[in-house]
């Protein structure tokens, strides 16, 4: 199952600089880097990135990332993937920019998306 994690452009560039990252400021204050469902990033961006334009949408492989990685109730309650380890380059399945919309984010390949117009 793919999960997703949303990067500003510069801490997405900062990552392929390192080669890994610890997350954003929000995930390094939390002591982990927070990851979205298909279902639920659309949610996440729009709460936390509503008027942010230059974002990077991250699919990384949810099994791949082992025991670091751990299923923690968050927003409402439901399952939130959480990694508990710097999420290296190489854990990365692909990456696309996520436009910012007159009515949101542009969400790539809307059939992975529920709730996405792309």
């Amino acid at each position: 199952m793919l999960i997703f994690k949303i990067f500003r452009r510069s801490e997405w560039n900062d990552l392929i600089a390192a080669g890994e990252s610890a997350g954003a400021p929000v995930d390094i204050a939390d002591g982990y880097i927070h990851f979205s469902t298909a279902a639920q990033v659309a949610g996440t961006a729009a709460k936390h990135f509503a008027r942010e334009s230059d974002l990077v949408l991250v699919a990384v492989e949810a099994d791949r990332l082992g025991v670091d990685l751990k299923w923690e109730a968050s927003r409402g309650g439901a399952l939130f993937p959480h990694l508990y380890r710097p999420l290296r380059h190489a854990d990365v399945v692909w990456d696309k920019s996520l436009p910012l919309g007159a009515s949101g984010h542009i969400f790539p390949e809307g059939h992975l998306f529920p709730g996405s117009r792309a």
